[in-house]
Formats: C-alpha cells, sequence, structure tokens
C-alpha cells in the first residue's frame, strides 16, 4: 500500500508563493499519477491539479491554471505543488491522492491519499 505525505503549508500573504511537498513511502510510486485536491470549510473537495507517472502531462483547475505548476521528481518519490500569486480563495486543506481509476478529475477514483496541509492566505 502506497502512502503519501503533505508538507509545505502555512500562512501566507495573499501574492505570496509556497511549495508544497507529497512523498512517498511503500508501494510502486513512479507508477501512478499523482494529483492535488483542497477542500475549503463547508466545501467539496475540489480537484487542482494532476500530473501523470511519466511527468509529461498534467492538468490544471482554471481557478489555478497560469498560477501553479506540479512538477513531479520520480528519483525523489516526490511530487510538489508549486503555488504562485496566492489569493485568499486559495485558503483551504491540500491533499495529495495517486492512482487514479477512470478519471483524474475526480477524488473518489483515487486509491491512495495523504492527511493534508494546510494552507492559509490572508489579504
Amino acid at each position: 500500500q502506497v502512502q503519501l505525505v503533505e508538507s509545505g503549508g502555512g500562512l501566507v500573504q495573499a501574492g505570496a508563493s509556497l511549495r508544497l511537498s507529497c512523498a512517498h513511502s511503500g508501494g510502486t510510486f513512479n507508477s501512478y499519477p499523482v494529483g492535488w485536491f483542497r477542500q475549503a470549510p463547508v466545501k467539496e473537495r475540489e480537484f487542482v491539479a494532476v500530473i501523470s507517472w511519466s511527468g509529461s502531462t498534467t492538468f490544471y483547475a482554471p481557478s489555478v491554471k497560469g498560477r501553479f505548476t506540479i512538477p513531479r521528481d520520480n528519483a525523489k518519490n516526490t511530487v510538489y505543488l508549486q503555488m504562485n500569486s496566492l489569493k485568499p480563495g486559495d485558503t483551504a486543506v491540500y491533499y495529495c491522492a495517486a492512482d487514479p481509476s477512470g478519471s483524474y478529475y475526480s477524488p473518489d477514483d483515487y486509491s491512495y491519499w495523504g492527511q493534508g496541509t494546510q494552507v492559509t492566505v490572508s489579504s
């Protein structure tokens, strides 16, 4: 079973940058696509970004496209979420997830999840 651990969250001002990390232990990490999701209070968990196992294909939610990137370093068994030009609307708990079945965009289709890391953006 793959285990995922997120890190790098924190409290920042609008316009700042953060880099989140998603590291794995156990299982075969490099064979899985990895997605990032976020969940704000009293809201559904929503898709943010995903990267294929090879790193050659990425997709982003319209709300973060042009501001976020999702680099992957398979040698380090780590996927990152580089967040630039942060807005208060980005405030949420961020989760990484691996091994989707059928869809990159639905949280219900992922097999493995991390515990989440809090990102708070003040105005």
